[in-house]
């Protein structure tokens, strides 16, 4: 990841980024690969860190029959978060702007991977199930 400090240092010196979100990057490049546990607290009483993020469709009635059954690893969202920090700030302003009429309040410029780790962290228990007759969606993490 080494070849990416020099990208990151030219970016900043073009002005295509501010000081902040070089600073941001080059921490990002400094941090040792996500996903392995690390330290004392790793495993003892603890479940392992989910790996996927899974959205399934079915029909009811029809066991087995499923409409949609999508399977989005952690590692790209988390690459997700980690690209994001290279949007133009003036894209980045457009997008939050688009989000905000949606009634989403997030700033896509200030997303962290330490604040994925915490939702990830908070999704590991949660489960979405609706019924609604016709069809059973679940939203879930494994």
């Amino acid at each position: 990841m080494t070849e990416n400090r020099p990208q990151i240092l030219d970016m900043l010196s073009e002005g295509k980024i501010s000081v902040a979100e070089a600073e941001s990057l080059l921490t990002l490049l400094e941090q040792p690969p996500s996903g392995k546990p690390s330290g004392s607290d790793a495993g003892e009483g603890r479940n392992p860190p989910p790996k996927y993020l899974r959205v399934v469709v079915e029909e009811d009635g029809e066991s087995g029959s499923e409409r949609v059954n999508i399977r989005i690893p952690m590692a790209l969202i988390r690459s997700g978060v980690k690209l994001a920090a290279l949007i133009p700030r003036e894209a980045t302003n457009r997008v939050n702007e688009k989000l905000q009429q949606k009634g989403i309040c997030i700033d896509v410029g200030n997303l962290k991977v330490e604040d994925l780790d915490q939702l990830v962290d908070a999704m590991a228990e949660m489960e979405v199930d609706v019924q609604d007759g016709k069809e059973h969606v679940r939203v879930f993490v494994e």
